[in-house]
């Protein structure tokens, strides 16, 4: 078994999209360890607010495996993949660490790159994984987020159901 830590993220719709994808992600592959629902400002458009989560759930499937189902689950829940980059998403599932796998194929980066570079995704990862470290640096994701400038990307708790 292989523990995976995976972001979600939603501004259209936000609070369905969200339950629908933990939901489907509880259905597959079980317990998760699930973090608060923290709401941000949209980063490189402008757009509404996000929610965004960050879940934990060990899985014997592979790498590839994982990230085909995060894929078949945006796809559920109408991604639009012609959208730009930076744009109002149903849902976004993003495979952030695989073990302390370390890859960038391409199809497959873990660990990914946002860790380091957005609150919204430090910041949930680091309330359910602040003791873990970071594959490539060696950091605690406590420290990581302790350091992170806050001022610069806000974004608060709230209260979502995910049950």
């Amino acid at each position: 078994m292989t523990f995976v830590y995976v972001s979600i993220g939603s501004n259209i719709d936000r609070a369905a999209n969200v339950r629908t994808a933990v939901d489907a992600l509880r259905r597959h592959y079980g317990d998760l360890t699930i973090s608060s629902v923290y709401e941000s400002a949209a980063v490189g458009f402008a757009g509404e607010n996000f929610y965004n989560l960050v879940v934990r759930f060990d899985t014997p499937e592979s790498v590839e495996r994982v990230a085909q189902y995060l894929h078949d689950i945006e796809n559920s829940q109408r991604r639009d993949r012609a959208a730009p980059r930076f744009s109002s998403r149903t849902i976004d599932l993003d495979l952030l660490l695989y073990g302390d796998l370390v890859r960038d194929t391409g199809e497959v980066q873990v660990p990914r790159d946002d860790i380091n570079t957005y609150a919204f995704v430090l910041a949930p990862l680091a309330e359910i994984a602040g003791d873990e470290k970071h594959p490539v640096t060696g950091r605690r994701y406590a420290e990581l987020w302790h350091d992170f400038n806050k001022a610069k990307q806000p974004l608060w708790a709230v209260d979502v159901p995910l049950s």
